[in-house]
């Protein structure tokens, strides 16, 4: 594909479509969505690998059509979240945002941890609702990576951007250190991250039960928490693909000692999603560096 043809979809599907959400009502963009995400050449390439690579783990589902249907409304609805979170607050949250659970106790440090499924923006508005403020960690963002793609390069600098805002504090740098996750911990402060990436951006890893099989992710956020002994939450940021409704549902987990023991807490609650709804996790293209291969 061209540069400028590549230039052109990205456009459509990270700026034009998702940004249908900033002016029109979301009882009448979301059914828009709902009808745009049947053509098959929305999120194309990354979707249909996503597919591929679920049908090889076992998780591509019965209904190939509709896998990759509710695939792209999810990606859809994920991107939409950032121009309705530039453009809407708590009058939306608490109209559209059904919450299960509590956070943990204000006032004191907490590591809360989420997955790459569903679309997480709404969790980010209530933790802060609750806390006042937080931290994310987020990847750097190193120009390199997006060669060719100034519109990819311009939206993921203002996501960054609009989590840090929503968040009413810097985002966390941890691709050198932890010491800004511990500092922050020690001062009383809440972070939040995705945990399910790849085990190999980091020096250490953790190996645990994922979807029947062995997956490993980095181990240093869950060593510092144990450390730290603060409390760890899993929260989980849903969509009603019938409705448009999302669900906030908060699990706060067992204190633990053992980096190992409270990886396992979290990423079990990872493998119950996955297999709740399959196409809502976006990292199926990650699969191959996530599960340990059957030749170890």
């Amino acid at each position: 594909m061209t540069r400028w043809r590549r230039e052109a979809r990205d456009l459509l599907e990270l700026w034009l479509l998702p940004g249908l959400a900033a002016v029109l009502p979301w009882a009448l963009c979301f059914p828009l969505y709902r009808r745009l995400a049947r053509f098959n050449g929305l999120y194309r390439e990354t979707v249909e690998a996503d597919w591929r690579e679920a049908m090889r783990q076992g998780w591509g589902g019965e209904n190939q059509s509709h896998w990759l249907w509710q695939r792209r409304l999810v990606t859809l609805v994920d991107h939409a979240d950032l121009y309705l979170s530039l453009t809407r607050g708590k009058a939306w949250s608490a109209r559209f945002v059904d919450v299960q659970g509590v956070w943990p106790a204000a006032g004191q440090a907490a590591l809360l941890c989420t997955f790459h499924w569903g679309a997480g923006m709404w969790g980010l508005r209530n933790a802060v609702a609750h806390w006042g403020h937080a931290h994310a960690l987020v990847a750097p963002l190193d120009r390199r990576y997006f060669a060719g793609r100034t519109l990819l390069w311009l939206y993921a600098c203002l996501r960054t951007r609009e989590v840090g805002r929503v968040l009413n504090a810097p985002a966390l740098d941890i691709s050198a250190s932890l010491r800004p996750v511990l500092r922050a911990l020690q001062q009383g402060q809440v972070v939040m991250a995705a945990v399910d990436v790849p085990a190999d951006t980091a020096d250490a890893s953790v190996e645990v039960p994922l979807l029947g099989r062995i997956a490993r992710f980095p181990r240093g956020l869950f060593r510092v928490a144990a450390q730290q002994n603060v409390p760890v939450s899993v929260y989980i940021t849903g969509l009603d693909i019938g409705t448009g409704r999302r669900w906030l549902r908060m699990k706060n987990l067992t204190l633990q000692e053992s980096p190992q023991l409270l990886a396992e807490q979290v990423f079990a609650e990872l493998s119950v999603l996955i297999a709740q709804d399959a196409p809502a996790w976006h990292f199926w293209g990650q699969a191959p560096r996530i599960f340990r291969s059957n030749d170890e």
